[in-house]
């Protein structure tokens, strides 16, 4: 009985570690960490995955050994589970840029009202962008690789080991890359409206007593969903390429 209480004790402070890491990245990962989760169903999730993968996770058991040992490595492990989330949620922001570009260039954030609720001031169609990349999450298993990408973060920061010059170097390369991703996949509907306002342009020097802005915005939005409706599938595919692959090593 006397060895079991020690046992027990490590056990259950190697849980905590790894609930550290995976739980706080699951609070922040796209998919995991949406804000219509229930902040209740996401802890628990955390702690159960936590519970059943610990024994699969290289731990230096030494670092557990009383509470003063385990303080350090659990607030190293908040930090890299945060780094994780935080750089995840990031990339996913590509989808939310472009839906305010698409919105801008074609008219479309006059048309609809701002969804402060939900998406922190995001347009409707921002939102429901994002919402599209969520369940293609979840439809093409994707979230399958982002848990195996949180086991293999073991591989690539062991319990702690931190370098917060290389995490604030890859925020800053996330943060470029999501703008760029971003831009790349609202670049069609550039180059859609700018033909069109060119065409508008010419029809009104050959006519110029057409109201030129009551013909063309209906125009305009109307080629613009048709083009949504072909781009946004190839859209969504190219953004969870760009996540597979700094998922795949943690690197840009």
């Amino acid at each position: 009985m006397d060895g079991l209480i020690p046992l027990l004790s490590v056990q259950a402070m190697t849980v905590l570690l790894v609930f550290a890491r995976i739980g706080t990245a699951l609070m922040f990962l796209p998919g995991f960490g949406e804000s219509f989760v229930p902040a209740r169903f996401r802890l628990l999730f955390a702690l159960a995955f936590s519970f059943a993968i610990h024994l699969a996770i290289p731990l230096d058991l030494a670092v557990t050994e009383g509470v003063t040992g385990l303080l350090g490595p659990l607030i190293l492990e908040i930090t890299i589970g945060a780094w994780i989330g935080l750089t995840a949620r990031i990339l996913m922001t590509a989808l939310q840029f472009a839906g305010y570009q698409i919105g801008m260039v074609s008219g479309l954030s006059n048309a609809f009202a701002p969804d402060s609720a939900a998406f922190q001031g995001g347009t409707i169609l921002s939102s429901a962008l994002i919402l599209a990349g969520v369940a293609v999450i979840f439809a093409t298993d994707f979230h399958h690789l982002m848990i195996d990408a949180l086991l293999m973060s073991y591989e690539v920061f062991p319990v702690g080991l931190i370098i917060p010059g290389d995490l604030a170097e890859q925020v800053v390369k996330a943060a470029g890359a999501s703008v760029y991703v971003g831009v790349s996949l609202a670049a069609p509907f550039f180059i859609l409206t700018l033909l069109l306002n060119l065409a508008m342009g010419l029809a009104n020097r050959m006519m110029p007593t057409m109201p030129v802005f009551f013909v063309a915005s209906p125009i305009l939005i109307g080629f613009v969903l048709i083009v949504m409706a072909i781009a946004v599938p190839s859209m969504l595919r190219g953004l969870l390429h760009h996540m597979a692959d700094w998922f795949g090593s943690f690197t840009f």
